[in-house]
């Protein structure tokens, strides 16, 4: 790929994220001014600093006058972005490309989703019309998939796959019962998730991520400028995105057990980092776990395992607080929950809780002498997808 990046010059100043769940007590607009407050005092500045916003919203509004609106944001720019499930991390993105061009100094992103008391059942876009030849399968029914061709590909029994992926939600669930945030708070075992009844394939509702009402924001500068705001800022090393041509469901040779766009995106992104070695250079990473199936290929694919070892290093428990790279360790979509415009921004949250030393002290990862973070983020389906990895860090250079 052709970018070329924007290391090092633009900083992350503040962050918040409000509790994802079922909120029946609030509107959109209360959970867009909670994050907006909560982010202003993170960064301590007032609304009136901020130059410009970006607000991602997948299906809770059309426009930027859902944010302006509740926050009383007068004559500033206010931009709505969505793209998939990666709609907070492009809002997050396009800010801080706005901030680096020299075009604003100070800039926000918040994303918010408000779909729980509207019967919303899982990850349906506003309806477009069509020719009506697209796939009719659910997002669950395209992601298991992934089980028995992993298992055809690998020769590996399709009891192991099995059992690997339901110790991805294992480790999600032990996470997420340790963060005040997240949508479920309890923990459950592979065996049990093993023995659940079926909902699409081999995979049970314990394998999908929980929809759920939620938001969070951050407010960015130049990095040269951080040091007016914090002592302890974060800093972009890398941000990218790839959209597919969504034509791998008709591909004969796409087999479903990598996702292209996720590869495309994570070496554009570590080519712009200047990482050479992401399972040795990464201290934590949030990954798009909307299915198990999808955070195993995801190891391989963002060169966190060899291909075709990710279940084993799953069940050697690499993943995990205490192992070689903490992934998902807030609890992931798994368990924190999945409000499709907020998520981008609450796995950024997560980094910037850990590589700060915020994170509480049940949940916080091992430091092993890495200093950068990494983001991934995808929506759509497996062949047809679009794609955001960042990653960053806590120093320059």
């Amino acid at each position: 790929m052709g970018s070329h990046g924007i290391k090092d010059q633009v900083a992350i100043i503040g962050m918040g994220c409000t509790p994802f769940t079922e909120h029946w007590d609030k509107s959109l607009d209360d959970l867009i001014i909670d994050a907006a407050q909560l982010t202003y005092a993170s960064a301590g500045i007032h609304q009136d600093d901020i130059d410009a916003f970006w607000f991602g919203t997948s299906q809770s509004a059309a426009s930027g006058l859902a944010m302006g609106g509740p926050l009383k944001i007068h004559g500033k720019p206010i931009t709505r972005v969505e793209n998939y499930c990666t709609t907070g991390s492009e809002a997050m993105r396009a800010a801080a490309y706005a901030v680096a061009s020299g075009a604003y100094d100070v800039v926000m992103a918040l994303g918010a989703e408000k779909v729980k008391d509207g019967g919303y059942q899982g990850l349906n876009a506003f309806p477009i019309p069509t020719d009506g030849t697209q796939r009719t399968l659910t997002a669950a029914g395209m992601f298991s998939l992934i089980l028995p061709a992993y298992a055809e590909k690998y020769s590996v029994d399709e009891d192991e796959i099995r059992y690997s992926v339901a110790t991805i939600a294992e480790k999600n669930h032990f996470n997420g019962a340790r963060n005040p945030l997240a949508q479920f708070r309890r923990e459950t075992s592979a065996e049990q998730i093993c023995q659940m009844a079926a909902v699409a394939g081999r995979l049970s509702v314990f394998d999908c991520a929980g929809v759920a009402d939620g938001a969070a924001a951050v407010i960015m500068c130049r990095a040269e400028d951080a040091h007016k705001y914090t002592d302890n800022a974060l800093y972009v090393k890398a941000l990218s995105f790839v959209a597919g041509t969504g034509a791998g469901s008709l591909d004969p040779d796409y087999d479903y057990t990598t996702l292209p766009e996720c590869k495309w995106s994570a070496d554009d992104a570590y080519a712009q980092a200047g990482v050479t070695s992401p399972r040795d250079e990464i201290a934590v990473a949030e990954v798009h776990d909307c299915f198990t199936p999808t955070e195993l290929v995801l190891m391989e694919d963002l060169g966190f395992s060899d291909p075709g070892q990710a279940w084993r290093d799953v069940l050697d428990g690499a993943f995990r607080l205490d192992g070689r790279l903490p992934v998902n360790s807030d609890g992931g979509l798994k368990a924190f929950g999945h409000p499709v415009g907020a998520s981008g921004l609450r796995m950024l949250y997560e980094i910037w809780l850990q590589l700060r030393g915020e994170a509480p002290e049940e949940r916080r990862i091992a430091d092993h002498g890495r200093k950068l973070g990494l983001v991934h983020n995808l929506g759509g389906y497996p062949g047809e997808m679009v794609s955001f990895v960042g990653i960053y860090g806590a120093e320059l250079g």
